[in-house]
């Protein structure tokens, strides 16, 4: 009996050391993920973060594209106003030259 209840103690033992190694690798696996947890946290975090300064950008970039083209309307007004002025200036150099042109014809019949 006694060869038996060395053989058992022998379990025992072994059992014991399986028990405690496996709960020395619960140990590991907890720290593991305690770390995972915390490196989860931070990573939220940082997207929360760029999240809202994307938001801002995108807020701002909005508001240029809209003075842009509120821009690009005006330059084309003024383009178009511009091209008048021009337009009218040509219509009116022409009919002062025809004006100065006719002066001038009727001066000469005159002295002629």
């Amino acid at each position: 009996m006694t060869q038996q209840g060395a053989v058992l103690q022998g379990y025992n033992n072994e059992l014991v050391k399986c028990i405690e190694d496996l709960c020395m690798q619960k140990e590991e696996l907890n720290k593991q993920i305690q770390q995972a947890e915390e490196e989860k946290n931070k990573l939220q975090h940082e997207i929360q973060v760029l999240n809202e300064q994307l938001e801002c950008v995108c807020e701002d970039l909005a508001q240029k594209v809209a003075s842009r083209n509120e821009l690009d309307k005006i330059l084309a007004e003024t383009e178009a106003a511009y091209m008048k002025i021009l337009d009218s200036s040509r219509t009116l150099l022409n009919v002062l030259k025809k004006e100065v042109g006719s002066l001038k014809h009727a001066t000469e019949l005159k002295t002629n």
